[in-house]
């Protein structure tokens, strides 16, 4: 027996492009879900993308994309990968680019056109081919379930999932024209939005499931806190929203497997190795002191604004840290002013995977200082590598992190320092914290040692994944 079809899309995918958590989720969920459906996992085929590395050849399918009376060319390219398949959209418009949506600190001003040739492709692929389910990802494939709807022909099941509802896809009220959408959609129970036009009410008002990247994050949006305007439009659609926690790829993510790593490991012994490697790399002196590591995006909601301020004080104490990262100027021209002033601190600016390996493999301590996290990946990542995460108590951080004080040995759980308000008081008593528990070694290698077993794949978040499909997918039958 055959098995049903899936097309995931996705504006990023590790390892062809990646900006975030989004491109790792991409990656592995797909590879979960592939023992159940046979998966296709679809995205732009950005001029950046290594397709000699990759062997992404051309499937000899060319199409035109019409939207508002322009045409605009697109080619189907493919490649396998893993053992699975992978479909790539290319079209001039929408790949041509030095970067995925612009410059550090600024989009692309005609993304909403670039990302609209994008969705109206994929409906073009699902009117040449039969799919159960799409399920797509941020506002970038948004526009789908809409056009679905409008083309009445098509029988696939649409679940969106929002990871990060900051990021909403937010265009003037002249894009609709250019995307070729019908004014009617322009209200406030569609894309309408504070007089703009907004990508991810699309996705939210006419998916068939919307789903979010952690039970919690699913909560904290339905309030005006969290909600980012668009609390009131959940709340009448909560009906249809469910919460699932991310998992991480344990393949792609094993200290007794990782090639980037100076010596693999499955005890704190080859850790302890990693770190003497690490700091003799970066020139930071005396393994013996406790290691923090910053890895991510430097942007407000990562908390670099409270990890600025705090850093002077941190970098006081008898430990070293270690950053890497890029985002906003604003926040490189901070950390390089407060690293020029002290010998405990070492700054990486820019985006290196196999170093971001190393040093969760290096590290004792991992900051998470978020002001809002639907999942985050970082955390159980730093878990898995025998890191201890010190993180704001928010969205998918308080799912996955669960305070050292509590520490039952027999638990799933992860465990790691938490803060409950986003303060520079709370966020440096978390790192006192820190600093007394690594004091009693052994009880913080039994922590250690404890969240290296805890599980943190995507085993369990894909059942529920497919419960969803299933759901969705009877529905059809019903009609």
């Amino acid at each position: 027996m055959s098995k049903q079809r899936l097309l995931f899309s996705a504006s990023e995918v590790y390892p062809f492009a990646k900006s975030g958590g989004l491109a790792d989720v991409a990656y592995s969920l797909p590879r979960a879900l592939g023992t159940e459906y046979e998966v296709h996992v679809i995205m732009p085929l950005y001029q950046f993308v290594d397709r000699e590395r990759f062997n992404i050849v051309s499937l000899g399918e060319h199409f035109d994309v019409v939207m508002g009376g322009v045409v605009y060319p697109v080619e189907l390219f493919g490649c396998q990968y893993e053992g699975l398949e992978y479909r790539f959209i290319y079209s001039p418009l929408l790949c041509d680019r030095d970067f995925l949506y612009g410059p550090p600190d600024s989009g692309y001003e005609d993304n909403a056109t670039r990302y609209g040739i994008f969705n109206y492709a994929m409906v073009a692929l699902l009117k040449q081919e039969a799919y159960t389910v799409v399920h797509l990802n941020d506002w970038q494939s948004a526009l789908v379930p809409l056009l679905i709807k409008e083309d009445k022909t098509i029988q696939t099941k649409t679940v969106f999932t929002i990871h990060n509802l900051a990021y909403q896809g937010v265009f003037e009220p002249s894009v609709l024209k250019t995307l070729g959408i019908d004014k009617r959609y322009f209200t406030m129970d569609s894309m309408e939005f504070y007089g703009q036009v907004n990508f991810m009410k699309a996705g939210i008002a006419y998916a068939d499931m919307i789903t979010t990247v952690s039970p919690t994050y699913a909560k904290e949006i339905l309030s005006s806190k969290f909600g980012c305007g668009l609390e009131g439009f959940l709340h009448y659609h909560r009906h249809k929203l469910v919460g699932i926690v991310n998992g991480i790829d344990t393949e792609h993510f094993s200290p007794s497997e990782d090639k980037t790593l100076i010596t693999t490991y499955v005890d704190l012994r080859g850790k302890a190795v990693n770190k003497r490697a690490y700091l003799k790399e970066i020139a930071l002196k005396d393994a013996k002191k406790p290691l923090f590591i910053f890895v991510g995006r430097f942007a407000s909601q990562k908390g670099l604004d409270l990890l600025i301020e705090a850093l002077p004080k941190i970098v006081a104490l008898e430990c070293n840290i270690a950053i890497l990262g890029e985002g906003e100027g604003k926040y490189h021209d901070a950390l390089k002013s407060i690293a020029s002033k002290h010998h405990n601190i070492h700054l990486t600016f820019g985006y290196d995977e196999a170093l971001s390996h190393r040093m969760y493999a290096a590290a004792d301590f991992f900051l998470m200082p978020s002001l809002f996290e639907p999942c985050g990946l970082a955390q159980m990542i730093a878990m898995h590598y025998g890191s201890l995460p010190i993180v704001h108590q928010v969205g998918g951080l308080a799912d996955t992190v669960h305070h050292y004080k509590d520490f039952d040995a027999k638990s799933t759980k992860g465990y790691g320092i938490i803060f409950s308000e986003p303060r520079d008081v709370l966020f440096i008593k978390a790192i006192d914290e820190a600093m007394e528990l690594y004091v009693h070694k052994r009880h913080y290698n039994k922590i250690a040692k404890h969240n290296m077993r805890c599980d943190f794949s995507w085993q369990e978040s894909a059942k529920s994944y497919l419960e969803i499909y299933e759901k969705i997918s009877e529905k059809k039958s019903d009609v």
